[in-house]
């Protein structure tokens, strides 16, 4: 049974749809969508992340390492005893999500509260964190060879938690690893 015959069949089971458009986005990119190609017009492995600016820099983190992005929660319950840099928990659909200030954490001051501030949180197994970022800049795509593995300085103070950077012309795109971040020992130091 082909895709599309499969989507009309499953039209009036939603369960059904849901599971096929997962399948099918799992198996990799839908015919005509666009993909890195060579001259030769051969497809050539990219790397995807989303950028975000943090205290003054521009970093990239893994499009894997990120669950989903949010507005700023109005509401956060603080943690008794946390460092400051916890600025609390969050009812995010039912399920409780840590709130971090990361430019706090990283020493760099709090981030201020503007309508493009937003949480990424993380897609950790064990973890559930949400990272304030000053702001979402959208998707970038890179091909593996403009990767480095040395990375700039960073206003931020960030370099522990880098892995690596992107450059494109004059362009330098740190990577963070949310990660590493998270696995960090002071992360997991939050008692004050």
């Amino acid at each position: 049974m082909s895709g599309d015959q499969n989507s009309k069949s499953t039209r009036d089971r939603p369960y059904e749809l849901l599971a096929e458009l997962e399948r099918r986005g799992r198996s990799g990119p839908a015919a005509g969508q666009p993909q890195g190609e060579t001259a030769s017009g051969e497809s050539r492995p990219e790397w995807v992340g989303v950028a975000l600016r943090l205290a003054g820099d521009m970093v990239l983190v893994a499009r894997e390492e990120t669950r989903e992005i949010l507005p700023v929660p109005g509401t956060t319950t603080r943690v008794p005893g946390a460092k400051q840099w916890i600025k609390g928990l969050a009812n995010v659909r039912g399920q409780l999500l840590t709130i971090i200030d990361l430019r706090q954490f990283l020493d760099g001051g709090e981030t201020p509260m503007t309508r493009n501030t937003r949480v990424v949180v993380v897609n950790h197994r064990e973890i559930p964190a949400g990272l304030i970022f000053d702001e979402v800049l959208g998707f970038r795509r890179f091909a593996d060879e403009e990767f480095a593995l040395e990375a700039p300085p960073a206003q931020a103070h960030c370099e522990p938690y880098l892995a690596g950077c992107f450059r494109r012309g004059e362009e330098q795109w740190p990577v963070l690893s949310l990660r590493k971040v998270l696995e960090s020992p002071a992360f997991a130091d939050a008692s004050a």
